[in-house]
C-alpha cells in the first residue's frame, strides 16, 4: 500500500505540471479513484466504489440507476488514486480522454446498477474501452479492482486508516470470539 505524499493544501504535479492532483478540491487529471463502501469495505476490503476522472480533474461515477454523479462521489471523497497516462489513449478524436469519459457517462445515465454485474467498475472500464486505453478494450471490473489494488495509491495515512480499521476491528474480534470459545 503505498501512500501518496501529499501536503495539505498543496498540489502535486504530473507530466510536467500540467495536470495537478488537488487533494483538496478532489481534483485527480487523469486518474481513477476509489473510495470506501460503508460495511462492504468493512468486510472485504479490496472492494469499493470507483470513478474516473476528466482531464480537468473531475470525477465522474455511476452511483445509482440511471445516475452518474460529477464531482460528488456517492460515498465520500477519494481515499486511493491511479494515475493513467493520457499518452496511452489510441484514438484520433480529439480530446479523446474526455470525449471517451462523457460517452461512457451518457450510456450508464440509461442502466440500471447491479452491484455484482454493471455497477462503477464496469462504467470506468467503458471508458477506458472507448479510449481504447493501453490499446486495449478488454478493460473489465475485475481487471480494475485488481490493477487498483496494485498501482492505486492512498491520498494520506488518514485513507489508509478509513479503509483498513473496520475490517482489522473485525477480524480482530472475531479472533477474540473465537479463542475465548476454544480455552473454555
Amino acid at each position: 500500500m503505498a501512500t501518496a505524499e501529499v501536503e495539505e493544501g498543496k498540489m502535486k504535479h504530473f507530466n510536467g505540471g500540467m495536470e495537478k492532483l488537488d487533494v483538496e478540491r478532489s481534483r485527480f487529471p487523469y486518474c481513477i479513484v476509489w473510495t470506501p463502501i460503508p460495511v462492504l469495505t468493512w468486510l472485504f476490503p479490496i472492494i469499493g466504489h470507483m470513478g474516473i476522472c476528466t482531464s480537468s480533474g473531475v470525477i465522474r461515477d455511476f452511483a445509482g440507476p440511471y445516475f452518474v454523479s460529477e464531482d460528488d462521489m456517492a460515498f465520500g471523497k477519494p481515499v486511493k488514486y491511479w494515475k493513467l497516462d493520457p499518452g496511452k489513449v489510441y484514438s484520433n478524436v480529439p480530446n479523446a480522454w474526455d470525449a471517451a469519459v462523457h460517452d461512457a457517462s451518457e450510456e450508464y445515465r440509461h442502466r440500471m446498477h447491479n452491484l455484482c454485474c454493471d455497477n462503477c467498475h464496469s462504467h470506468v472500464a467503458m471508458a477506458l474501452n472507448l479510449m481504447r486505453y493501453d490499446n486495449s478494450t478488454s478493460w473489465n471490473m475485475v481487471k480494475l479492482c485488481f490493477l487498483l489494488l496494485i498501482y492505486g495509491k492512498f491520498i494520506s495515512i488518514g485513507a489508509v486508516v478509513k479503509t483498513w480499521l473496520p475490517f482489522v476491528l473485525f477480524v480482530g474480534v472475531i479472533l477474540t470470539i473465537s479463542l475465548a470459545v476454544h480455552l473454555q
